[in-house]
C-alpha cells in the first residue's frame, strides 16, 4: 500500500439507507490493507453498526488527521465535505451513490478494484476551486460561507423579481430586474449555471462565469470573467420582494434591501482524487448524454 495514506476518512450521507453495504465494504478493505480509519461523527454516528472497531470524529480532525478522506454519497455530500474541509488542504475521493455524480466519480460496482489502483498510487490528483462569500449590511460584514459550485443572491418569493447592481473589480457592469445571479466555479458550471443558460466551463479554468436567472431583458447574456475577480452584487433598496444568498443550495444567507454581497475565490483549492482513467470530457457524455440517439 501507498505510504501517503496511511489514515483515510470517510464521510457518509445523511439517512441513506443504501450507504450501509457500501460504508461496511469500504472499512473492511481499509482493515484488510491495515490502514488506518477515522468516521465523520456527523454523518455516521448515527449507524450503530459501524460503532464497534471504529472511531467518530469532527470534521476538524478529519481534516487534521487524515492523508485522504473517502466520500461516501452523492455530489451534495461531496459539496458539503469540501467546504468543511478545504483549510485543511486533505484531498478528497468520492464513491457515488447519488444521480449525477459529476465529483463522485467510482461506482460501488468497481470498489475494490479501483481502491486498489489509487492506494498502490495510480491516480489523478486534480484542484478545484471554492469561493467565499460574504455579506455586509452598513459596511460591516454579518456572515459569509463557502461554495464550491455557486453563489446565488435570489429572490425568496415565488414569481416575484429583484432588483440589484453588479460591479466586478470594482467596476459597474449592469444594472438588472431578475430572479436573481449566479456565480459559479467551474465546477459549478455543470450545475444550477447550466440550467440557466450558462457555459460548461473546464475545472482547470481560472474563471468565474455569472449567469442571470430569467432576466427582465432580452440582451443580459452569461459572462465568464477571470478567476482573480471580486464580484459584488448590491441588493437594491428598493426591492419588495425579499433577496437571499444560497451557496451551493445548502446553506442560505439571509438578505435585506441595501446589503452587498462580496464574491471572491478562496485562496486554497480543494485536490480531488480520481482514478487514473478519469477522464473529464467522458463524464460529461455520460452524465449529459451527448451522443444518444432522440
Amino acid at each position: 500500500m501507498a505510504k501517503s495514506f496511511k489514515t483515510i476518512g470517510i464521510i457518509g450521507k445523511h439517512n441513506n439507507p443504501h450507504a450501509g453495504g457500501i460504508l461496511n465494504e469500504l472499512i473492511e478493505y481499509l482493515d484488510r490493507n491495515q490502514i488506518d480509519i477515522l468516521l465523520d461523527e456527523r454523518s455516521l454516528e448515527s449507524i450503530t453498526e459501524l460503532a464497534e472497531r471504529n472511531s467518530f470524529v469532527s470534521r476538524s480532525i478529519l481534516g487534521t488527521r487524515c492523508d485522504l478522506v473517502i466520500v461516501v454519497g452523492g455530489d451534495g455530500t461531496l459539496l458539503n465535505a469540501a467546504r468543511s474541509l478545504v483549510d485543511f488542504d486533505v484531498p478528497i475521493l468520492g464513491i457515488n451513490l447519488g444521480r449525477l455524480g459529476f465529483l463522485t466519480d467510482i461506482t460501488p460496482s468497481d470498489l475494490t478494484d479501483t481502491l486498489d489502483q489509487i492506494c498502490a498510487g495510480n491516480y489523478q490528483e486534480e484542484k478545484r476551486d471554492l469561493l467565499q462569500a460574504r455579506v455586509l449590511r452598513d459596511g460591516n460584514q454579518i456572515n459569509e460561507s463557502t461554495a464550491f459550485n455557486d453563489v446565488v443572491v435570489h429572490t425568496c418569493s415565488v414569481a416575484r423579481m429583484i432588483e440589484y447592481d453588479v460591479h466586478i473589480d470594482g467596476k459597474h457592469v449592469n444594472t438588472t430586474r431578475s430572479d436573481g445571479m449566479i456565480v459559479s466555479t467551474p465546477t459549478g458550471s455543470t450545475a444550477y449555471a447550466l440550467s440557466g443558460g450558462g457555459p460548461i466551463l473546464h475545472p482547470s479554468l481560472s474563471a468565474l462565469v455569472l449567469v442571470p436567472i430569467c432576466p427582465h431583458t432580452m440582451s443580459y447574456r452569461p459572462i465568464v470573467v477571470d478567476g482573480n475577480s471580486v464580484i459584488e452584487i448590491i441588493v437594491s433598496k428598493n426591492n419588495q420582494a425579499r433577496a437571499q444568498c444560497s451557496c451551493d443550495g445548502q446553506i442560505d444567507l439571509s438578505l435585506q434591501n441595501g446589503d452587498h454581497v462580496i464574491i471572491e475565490r478562496k485562496p486554497l483549492p480543494i485536490k480531488l482524487i480520481h482514478p487514473a482513467d478519469y477522464n473529464y470530457y467522458g463524464i460529461l457524455r455520460a452524465k449529459l448524454h451527448w451522443g444518444k440517439r432522440l
